[in-house]
């Protein structure tokens, strides 16, 4: 009773606050804004939430990685998780979004740095959007890039190599190719290369960098013998795994729907298209591991719908709603394939983010020529220039990236504190402390 005569009281308290604030406003205030000035409010209010969405994925990005990984290293990529959206904010604030939407050059945007221009120096001319609701929403776009490429190189990167990898990705390659076909002037979009949100600016991107991640660091200990046999390495923690699989999930809505960086009737279609493609991706992907193990693969599972999500991620505002579906479905069946064949080639990808971020993002740049209301002969020979030329470049350069940082700092732990595990290793720390009756030290190694 006491709590709720307190609750009374301050409910009392701010009834009175608005009734004088009510009395005391001008006649008219109501009406003081007009039809334009509610528009730009609630399109930056929409876009603010939708970029909260996006950020909140490092939640499940993290989850996943987490539990599709061995528990000995659970610290370690959750602080990769953690520290990489911090970093990719100040990196993208002082160069990266300078460069990716200033005007001037079809190459790279040439805007004031630290967030220093007005709305025309980012090409936010024509639009509602303020400077810092555009710029907040973007920067949750480049850390999701960055967090690709923690997934294709856990559990044998050195934490101090990520970190600055992370810095290079997000302050200068990310921002140049997303110039090329989100920048005002940028050339590819001349060209006429669609991707509307992202499947090859952000996903194709980080898993390129991350690809080329992989192959500098080689595999982790023991995954794949002198006779081709792979080792079954099993994350330690798939209710985890899920869990960060649906953050993901309900996470796309921002990534998606907030792409239209306006709060309009397309918002909901979208959402549709990318849900249907979430779900078909899910079903494919399990009935292919059905069929190919006999059983239904959570993992596999997990992955298809993040295919499904990062396909639909090009097109989702420009096809049908049986077109998202079959372009789910592909991309559903390209995860199990895709593994297969990273396998086979010895590329360790422990959590498959090179299926689902490399391979469908590609798939869904091309299903653009194939499905959307643009598809043509034409369009898709452009998307398909458009994915190569991105590819190429980013090869090149994180390519470039990883040969500096392995020169001179070294990339890759040890072969002793990879064995221990990179929480004790890198960080001194143990996520599950108390769980076992022996607990791994530093003095172990």
């Amino acid at each position: 009773m006491k709590c709720l005569t307190r609750y009374a009281r301050v409910s009392v308290v701010f009834a009175v606050i608005f009734a004088v604030w009510f009395c005391l406003s001008p006649p008219g205030v109501a009406q003081t804004q007009s039809a334009a000035e509610v528009k730009t409010t609630l399109d930056n209010i929409w876009v603010l939430i939708a970029a909260i969405l996006v950020i909140f994925m490092n939640a499940g990005f993290a989850m996943i990685e987490t539990g599709f990984c061995r528990r000995k290293n659970a610290v370690n990529i959750l602080s990769k998780n953690l520290i990489v959206f911090a970093l990719t904010s100040l990196a993208f604030w002082a160069t990266g979004f300078a460069w990716m939407f200033g005007e001037g050059s079809p190459l790279i945007g040439n805007g004031a740095w630290f967030l220093s221009g007005t709305r025309e120096s980012y090409g936010l001319g024509n639009s509602t959007l303020t400077v810092p609701t555009f710029f907040l929403f973007q920067t949750a776009f480049a850390g999701t890039a960055a967090t690709i490429v923690s997934g294709t190189v856990a559990e044998r990167i050195r934490f101090r190599a990520f970190v600055l990898f992370s810095v290079l990705l997000t302050g200068i390659a990310y921002p140049i190719t997303g110039h090329w076909v989100w920048g005002t002037d940028g050339w590819l979009s001349a060209l006429g290369f669609i991707d509307f949100a992202g499947s090859t600016v952000v996903h194709s991107v980080g898993g390129w960098a991350g690809l080329l991640g992989a192959v500098f660091l080689g595999p982790r200990l023991q995954r794949y013998q002198e006779d081709g046999v792979l080792t079954p390495m099993p994350g330690h923690y798939m209710s985890l795994a899920m869990v960060g699989c649906m953050i993901l999930w309900i996470g796309w809505f921002g990534f998606n729907p907030g792409s239209t960086l306006a709060a309009n009737l397309d918002v909901a279609y979208i959402a549709v298209t990318t849900n249907l493609a979430a779900a078909s991706g899910l079903l494919s992907a399990l009935l292919l591991s059905q069929l190919v193990f006999g059983k239904p693969d959570l993992s596999i599972g997990i992955n298809g719908v993040l295919g499904g999500l990062v396909a639909i991620t090009a097109s989702c505002n420009a096809v049908t709603y049986s077109s998202a579906v079959f372009i789910g479905a592909i991309a559903g069946l390209l995860i199990l394939v895709s593994v297969i064949f990273f396998d086979q080639l010895q590329i360790d990808d422990p959590v498959g983010a090179l299926s689902v971020h490399l391979v469908c993002g590609i798939w869904g740049t091309l299903a653009v020529g194939i499905f959307s209301v643009a598809s043509s002969f034409n369009q898709l020979m452009i998307q398909l220039f458009g994915v190569m030329v991105i590819g190429g470049f980013t090869v090149m350069l994180s390519g470039f990236f990883w040969l500096i940082l392995k020169l001179l700092l070294g990339i890759r732990v040890s072969a002793q504190q990879e064995l221990l595990g990179l929480d004790m290793s890198e960080h001194g720390s143990n996520g599950y402390w108390g769980f076992d009756e022996y607990t791994p030290s530093q003095n172990d190694f």
